[in-house]
């Protein structure tokens, strides 16, 4: 049986560290006319664009309306090079749930992709940090804890760079 293109795209990112997954997102909206073309746009000019994506698709559910308010679904499949551009996808978009279709073994990483994984991650978590205490806190306050940020970040670059170098030499 011939594969299709999408097909052999898969499983050539799957062997390098692909994962292929179902997100699923829920949305609600006072007007029905307003939820599938927010969905479309999150699928389309959102996720898809994101760094990281190979290939997304969805399919979404007809508006149902409970208590004055309508309520919608989508099923959302997408690829990605590695577990990390995944991972950033599930916290900048908060899916209702995942379900990791491939890889169907374990996922190995080497101890610097996992390091790269999570300092990036820890700064993901500093961004987010940053913007809710912005929303909250006097412009002085906010400009001490950017500054306190910056230094950390740039901090973890340098780190992050002495471990390529050191990976490098030895790999």
């Amino acid at each position: 049986m011939a594969k299709n293109e999408l097909e052999k795209v898969t499983e050539e990112k799957i062997a390098k560290g692909g994962v292929l997954a179902k997100l699923y997102f829920d949305m609600q909206h006072l007007d029905k006319e307003k939820l599938q073309p927010l969905l479309v746009d999150l699928i389309n000019q959102r996720l898809l664009k994101e760094k990281g994506v190979v290939y997304c698709y969805g399919m979404i559910d007809e508006p149902i309306e409970k208590d004055k308010i309508f309520i919608t679904s989508a099923i959302v499949t997408v690829l990605t090079e590695n577990f990390f551009s995944m991972a950033n996808i599930a916290f900048n978009y908060s899916p209702a749930g995942v379900e990791i279709l491939q890889p169907h073994k374990e996922i190995v990483m080497r101890p610097h992709e996992l390091q790269t994984y999570l300092m990036d991650l820890s700064a993901m978590s500093l961004n987010y940090s940053k913007y809710i205490l912005e929303k909250v806190m006097k412009p002085e306050d906010i400009q001490k804890i950017s500054t306190e940020i910056e230094n950390r970040i740039e901090l973890g670059k340098k780190m992050m760079e002495r471990k390529d170098e050191a990976a490098d030499k030895a790999g």
